[in-house]
């Protein structure tokens, strides 16, 4: 068969659409008013978005998700990228145990650590912060695995020659390692800023001011907004959601080229 084939196009565009269907219906909902969902009419607005922004302060939710998932990021992605070069070019002593023990953390539920990381921040006093909504999640341990075994892939004549030049550690890893592991790390990257966008228990922990919540934190809030007796108003629930759903999207969009990258990375030799 022809990748154009007709057929096949047909098969993908229904495909895609019902895997957007969910999305699709909750961005269609979130035009309209609560009592033309509940009465089964149409009545389309734009007000559930004003309410959203104005009325229960998600620009500024939407500007604390932005800082603690890009924070989360870029720190998280610089860390593991050095943590799997010191792993797939280095060995010392209790290298293999520190490997093991990061791929280890795989396997703890999120939730242990939830209690010692709220007792080690409120010692420390960092509670109610943004470095408190931060540091707990810089640490990744399948990032670290993912780019040892990418890196690990590049060929170590690479670094012998920049070292013959004269190069430095460092200037390796920038210049020789990251340029190639690109794809894997734009990856990586965007499945932490994901993971930590969609993040809800820590938030919702660590912090009991309303100016810090996070989008997970405000959406929840948005459940207790009822148009009437035991009803909740959905449209604005669907607006809110489609709020937060926009830099996910826009994250997608700019890294998708070396997404499919990373993703289909080792599938041709």
């Amino acid at each position: 068969m022809k990748p154009d084939n007709p057929l096949i196009a047909a098969m993908a565009l229904v495909a895609g659409l019902l895997f957007l269907s969910p999305v699709l219906y909750s961005i269609w909902m979130s035009f309209q008013t609560s009592n033309a969902y509940y009465t089964g009419t149409t009545d389309f607005t734009i007000g559930n978005y004003a309410v959203a922004i104005g009325q229960y302060n998600f620009a500024r939710y939407l500007i604390n998700s932005l800082i603690v998932s890009g924070a989360v990021t870029v720190i998280g992605t610089a860390f593991a990228t050095m943590a799997a070069y010191a792993f797939a070019r280095y060995r010392f002593f209790g290298s293999n145990f520190l490997f093991a023990a990061t791929v280890a953390t795989l396997m703890i539920p999120s939730h242990i650590s939830l209690i010692p990381n709220y007792l080690t921040l409120a010692n420390a006093g960092l509670l109610d912060s943004y470095a408190g909504l931060i540091l707990p999640a810089i640490s990744n341990g399948f990032a670290a695995f993912f780019l040892r075994q990418y890196i690990r892939g590049i060929p170590r004549a690479l670094d012998e020659a920049a070292y013959m030049d004269g190069a430095s550690p460092l200037k390796v890893l920038w210049r020789v390692i990251v340029p190639i592991a690109r794809p894997a790390i734009f990856s990586m990257g965007l499945y932490i800023f994901i993971t930590e966008w969609n993040n809800y228990i820590w938030p919702l922990v660590a912090t009991s001011r309303q100016d810090l919540y996070t989008l997970q934190v405000g959406l929840a809030r948005l459940y207790r907004v009822n148009p009437g007796e035991g009803l909740i108003d959905w449209p604005l629930v669907m607006a809110a959601s489609t709020i937060s759903m926009l830099p996910v999207i826009a994250g997608f969009v700019l890294v998708e080229r070396h997404l499919v990258r990373g993703i289909t990375m080792g599938a041709v030799k």
